[in-house]
Formats: C-alpha cells, structure tokens, sequence
C-alpha cells in the first residue's frame, strides 16, 4: 500500500514514521509512505501557497490551484487507470475518522492525504477530492497531526505490519467494546494490588473477570 501525504512541514513526519512499527513495516516495503512538499507547486519565487479571503476575513487560505497541481502530480489514477485511490482533506468540518474506515482504507492502493495550514482551504478545493476527514471536533495549527493520526490507523492494519495475535486483542476493537483493564509487575504498588483472580492461574475465571470489565465505547 502507497500513502502520499501532501504538507508544507514534510520533515515533522520523519520522527514518527521512521521508527518504530511503522518504520519496520517501511523497511519491509510493506507500506511506502511519501511525503510531498505542497510549495514545490507554488510558481511564484517565494513559493507562497496561500492568498488572502475574498469578502474579508481572517487569517490566509491555502490556494485551490495549487493544492490540485500537488494532487494532480501525486495521483496514480492519471497513470494506471484501474487503481483503487483515494483524496482525503484533513479537514475539522469533514466526517469523523474511524476505526471502520481506517479498515477499509487499507483496500486501497493508493491514499492522498492533503494537509491543510493557515486559516483553511479555498473551498473549491473540495471539488478535487473524494473526501473530508475530521480526528475530532477541535482545532489544530495545520493538518500534520491529523494526517499522521489517520496514516498510523492505517498502515498497522495493513496485512503483515502486525502479528495476528496484535489485531485480534485490540485495545480499541470495532464491536462496541474496549478491551478489559491489564496489568503487570509489581503485584503491590503503593498498596494498589492487580485483582487476585488474574494471578488464580484459572482460566475460566479469569476470562468471566475480563469479559465483564470490558467498557462500553
């Protein structure tokens, strides 16, 4: 799976995505991760993207013909017709972000993801795209986070990243539940002690204890 991440900060990615889980499925060319400088696209010499609102107001919106030569540049579809792409806007005012579409993103081959700064986008942009993604209903200074919250969502569900025993005992699964509370060594800490039945060594009991402190989303 290919994800291309459109951004004017493309070196805050590197961090996140260099390490760890993520970075070893990378290395394993299980997932290629691109990031795509938005000003590239800009032509004038300062390689400004952004221009002010018409009808006023405040701050500086992101240009509409710029953000579609980067997506245009990016997208495989202008190359292999029968690709399965999509163009997702980080965006507060798109739909929420899921676990469920993170699922069904990793059935493409290709995922866009466009990140805004300033104010916002030229609305028009949203002509040019096939969705608008929100992580949660409040403000960030750019879209940098949100595309590395939904590129993380992604890529460790993408087949082979994790082992299979990882995704069947999620944390956060998809069938209304949060896994139940865990706990390790010490068996005491400052007299909080782990449940006595999780160290009874019986199965049947310990499995009753975990399915009833599993908490409702």
């Amino acid at each position: 799976m290919k994800i291309t991440i459109l951004t004017l900060f493309p070196p805050v990615f590197h961090p996140i995505f260099d390490l760890s889980i993520i970075g070893r499925a990378r290395h394993k060319k299980l997932i290629d991760i691109r990031y795509v400088d938005i000003r590239n696209f800009a032509e004038d010499k300062y390689k400004s993207v952004d221009g002010k609102p018409y009808g006023g107001g405040a701050g500086m919106l992101m240009r509409v013909d710029i953000l579609h030569r980067a997506i245009k540049a990016v997208s495989l579809k202008n190359k292999e017709f029968k690709i399965r792409e999509k163009k997702i806007l980080l965006d507060p005012k798109g739909k929420q972000f899921t676990q469920a579409l993170a699922r069904k993103y990793t059935r493409l081959d290709h995922l866009i993801l466009i990140s805004g700064h300033y104010e916002g986008f030229d609305e028009r942009i949203k002509h040019f795209v096939d969705e608008s993604l929100s992580i949660g209903n409040y403000i960030l200074t750019g879209g940098e986070i949100p595309a590395m919250v939904v590129c993380d969502a992604v890529c460790r569900l993408v087949k082979g990243v994790l082992n299979k025993d990882s995704l069947i005992n999620e944390s956060y699964s998809e069938d209304n539940f949060f896994e139940d509370p865990q706990y390790t060594r010490p068996k005491v800490y400052n007299k909080y002690k782990v449940p006595s039945v999780l160290l009874s060594g019986n199965h049947q009991e310990i499995n009753l204890w975990k399915k009833a402190h599993r908490l409702v989303k």
